[in-house]
């Protein structure tokens, strides 16, 4: 059973990405729950209980987080159920998926396309966007790297816990 606090946790969580990314609630509270929760690993039964939700809730927003690469599905051998753990390997789990940048560049690219003979003025906000997304692109390798090398930093000053075989979760 869940304590107090992590359900809290799990409502600011739901709160925040609701608010910030217009996620529905319940994606925000199930990434707060699974990093909180005593068993890093959860049924969408035991997730249903713990966060008072409808089973057909927890399994949307899961699918939700699996399409994100925030969340991954596993089944011990002779299970019949799935347990779902937060997964911090992916870049896309970091925030650091580049692949957004890119075709947001290639949108911009093919609004210039359709804006070809227009004055520079007219072009003025595609030509930004194109350009800052080609930077995000850039930056994102770089900011990633760093934070590989941080963290290794980190995990040698004891202050993270070594990568483990499962994805991230620690």
């Amino acid at each position: 059973m869940p304590t107090d606090a992590q359900v809290t946790f799990a409502d600011h969580m739901g709160r925040f990405y609701a608010n910030r990314y217009a996620f529905p609630p319940m994606v925000g509270r199930l990434i707060g729950y699974l990093a909180v929760c005593d068993t890093p690993e959860q049924t969408i039964a035991e997730l249903a209980d713990a966060l008072l939700a409808s089973r057909s809730a927890i399994t949307g927003a899961a699918k939700a987080l699996e399409t994100m690469h925030v969340i991954r599905r596993s089944r011990s051998a002779g299970e019949r159920m799935d347990r779902i753990r937060i997964d911090m390997s992916s870049p896309e789990a970091m925030g650091m998926d580049i692949t957004e940048y890119r075709e947001l560049g290639e949108l911009a690219r093919e609004g210039l396309e359709v804006l070809k003979d227009a004055t520079p003025e007219r072009r003025a906000i595609l030509l930004e966007l194109s350009a800052f997304a080609d930077f995000l692109v850039e930056q994102m390798v770089r900011f990633e790297q760093e934070w590989k090398e941080r963290r290794a930093a980190l995990v040698a000053a004891g202050e993270l816990p070594p990568e483990t075989d499962s994805g991230g979760q620690r």
